[in-house]
């Protein structure tokens, strides 16, 4: 009985070696793995954005004393990717303060004007890649009750920009 002992054991020997060094491998190419580290680089770049262009808003009906006028504007994107407009602000480094008038009413003062800062409802406006939109701005436009008997028939012109 001895002898077959013996003999199980030198044939197992073998075996469980084989498996004791299986296991050793695996577990270091395993360990390997997750030590790893790397160095490398790598370049990219970016595209140029373009400003949008405004084309200066006149009022689309005539304004009078105390009241309002909605006008409207063009809007160009020349950029390849959509750009979002959150609201629309009178530029006063254009004109006087924002404004201008026609030659014959140069009499009309344009302190009488105001322009209320328009969001869309809080949507704002989405411009398109490389396109142009129109842009109607509903009540923005408003004389002063007192404006001055020149400003009759004048042509205004209104002067925008991106506020955000």
């Amino acid at each position: 009985m001895t002898t077959v002992r013996t003999h199980a054991r030198r044939r197992r020997a073998p075996l469980v070696a084989a498996v004791v060094v299986l296991v050793l491998l695996v577990s270091g190419v395993a360990a390997a793995y997750w030590r790893a580290t790397g160095a490398g680089s790598a370049a990219a770049a970016t595209g140029t954005t373009s400003a949008l262009t405004l084309s200066p808003g006149s009022p689309s009906a005539p304004l009078y004393p105390g009241g309002q006028a909605s006008m409207t504007l063009t809007v160009t994107n020349p950029n390849a990717a959509t750009v979002a407009i959150g609201s629309l602000a009178l530029d006063t480094t254009q004109g006087a303060g924002g404004f201008a008038v026609d030659g014959a009413h140069a009499g009309c003062a344009l302190s009488a004007l105001s322009f209320t800062t328009q969001t869309n409802g809080g949507a704002g406006w989405t411009v398109p890649a490389s396109s142009t939109i129109s842009v109607t701005l509903i009540h923005a436009l408003s004389m002063a009750a007192n404006a001055a008997n020149a400003c009759q028939g004048a042509a205004f012109i209104v002067y925008l920009r991106v506020a955000s």
